[in-house]
């Protein structure tokens, strides 16, 4: 999944992308629409993870999405 897939799928995708980070508010949600920089710096913000783990976290949800289609 590349960002284009990610926007283009978003509202399927919030769902899950609040499962896996409950704290995110609508608000964030409404922000990162799909965009993965987006979701990385919310992340950032969020939960006060440096930016290299929050790219990571986002990579290796990314990575499991495209295994589990």
């Amino acid at each position: 999944m590349n960002t284009q897939s990610m926007k283009g799928h978003w509202t399927e995708l919030k769902g899950k992308v609040r499962e896996r980070w409950g704290e995110l508010t609508d608000d964030d949600m409404t922000k990162i629409e799909g965009r993965i920089e987006q979701l990385s710096g919310v992340l950032q913000q969020r939960y006060g993870h440096a930016k290299e783990a929050a790219e990571k976290e986002v990579d290796d949800f990314i990575r499991q999405l495209s295994k589990d289609k």
